[in-house]
């Protein structure tokens, strides 16, 4: 499909979604000043609701508690140091949250707030009851307003940015979509400020995006993302099946009832398990294992497990059941896997065979450092990649 038939079909699909992630900057909320906007945040509820009407699910992703905070704490600017952005956002989220149940009051509405931090999506007992709890207020028809929960978030352990966050949410709910508002209407092969810039309307993989030049800090200063942890998140969610329109707060409407504004990224064509998405997107590895040129062959081309006899070099402190990196020898990230053995046991049966390892430990050690149903590809070797286009997230 080309052309405008490929258009069209786009953006059929994001306006006939049944469920949808709405991910809103505090760009898109605050003054210049820095203050809460109250006619931001009612214009927003005004658009939400009247999707809402036609019998469409929402969940808002919305930043803005610190930028909230701010005046209250009589600061001119968002403060660098964590313990007082955590001070802004106690006082900023309830504000915030108080300003979207009135708005969307007015439409008969039930908001309901859902603070998350990492490790609610990296434990995946706290991911799975994330998940029903997202998926009853929905059934309940309720609203739910989901943010970083930051008063309680550490610089180790944090998203960093609720672009991520809104991707992995989508994917949490199952939502057949996810739009993207901040203060650009839409992705840019430059600085649209410094003028010449040219819209990118459709992104259909990596390709498309050679030679962009992605900004990492927001425009005015209250935020934390940029486009490129935008386009990071869309390529989250694009890996997980669910399309992505990234454009401004002011063209939400447009967005939602499928009009051809802002970037869209098109989605892979088939979703990977949850399991899958979890493990690429929402943990982080606790060590890491460098495997040899043979183990890299097997594992990433051939999607085989990682037996010991291909590992040569083990860092870190890991449990048996934790996430783990899997690196070339040279270093480069190549996986992700949950292991099957703690980093200590694992130096004296590198480079072992598991029968070997099943006649002289026992037959418990006859298994895999990390099973191939356990493991994830996050970046495959260059110079062996399929030709043609492919989604912006591969974990296949």
């Amino acid at each position: 499909m080309q052309g405008s038939e490929a258009g069209k079909a786009v953006r059929t699909a994001i306006a006939e979604a049944r469920r949808v992630v709405v991910k809103v900057g505090s760009s898109s909320l605050t003054t210049r000043d820095g203050g809460i906007d109250g006619y931001q945040i009612e214009t927003l509820a005004d658009v939400l609701a009247a999707r809402r009407s036609e019998g469409i699910e929402l969940v808002l992703v919305s930043s803005g508690a610190i930028a909230t905070g701010i005046g209250p704490l009589g600061r001119a600017k968002r403060p660098r140091d964590l313990a007082t952005q955590q001070a802004a956002a106690s006082v900023g989220q309830g504000l915030l949250v108080a300003r979207y149940t009135a708005a969307f009051a007015r439409h008969g509405l039930t908001v309901g707030q859902v603070l998350l931090t990492v490790p609610d999506l990296m434990r995946r007992a706290h991911h799975r009851n994330a998940q029903r709890t997202l998926q009853r207020l929905l059934e309940l028809g309720v609203v739910p307003i989901v943010n970083e929960n930051d008063t309680v978030a550490t610089d180790e352990i944090r998203f960093g940015d609720n672009d991520r966050l809104a991707a992995l949410v989508a994917h949490l709910v199952r939502a057949e979509a996810l739009v993207l508002l901040s203060d650009v209407p839409a992705l840019y092969d430059g600085d649209p400020r410094r003028g010449g810039a040219t819209r990118i309307a459709e992104v259909n993989g990596e390709a498309d995006l050679d030679g962009v030049r992605l900004g990492k800090t927001g425009a005015r200063g209250v935020g934390t993302g940029g486009m490129q942890t935008k386009v990071e998140a869309a390529g989250i969610a694009t890996g997980a099946g669910v399309p992505v329109v990234l454009t401004s707060a002011a063209q939400a409407r447009a967005a939602l009832t499928g009009e051809p504004v802002g970037t869209y990224f098109r989605a892979a064509d088939r979703r990977p398990s949850t399991r899958l998405l979890w493990l690429a997107h929402a943990t982080a590895g606790r060590g890491r294992v460098w495997l040899d040129d043979g183990a890299v062959d097997a594992v990433i081309r051939h999607r085989a497990s990682l037996l010991p006899a291909g590992v040569i070099k083990v860092e870190g402190e890991f449990d048996a059941g934790d996430p783990v990196d899997l690196c070339d020898p040279q270093g480069r990230l190549l996986a992700r896997g949950l292991v099957n053995y703690a980093a200590a046991e694992i130096p004296d049966l590198m480079g072992r065979s598991t029968r070997w390892l099943a006649r002289e430990l026992g037959p418990e050690y006859e298994r895999e450092i990390v099973h191939r149903d356990d493991l994830v590809i996050l970046r495959r070797p260059a110079s062996r990649r399929p030709a043609g286009p492919r989604p912006l997230n591969d974990t296949a």
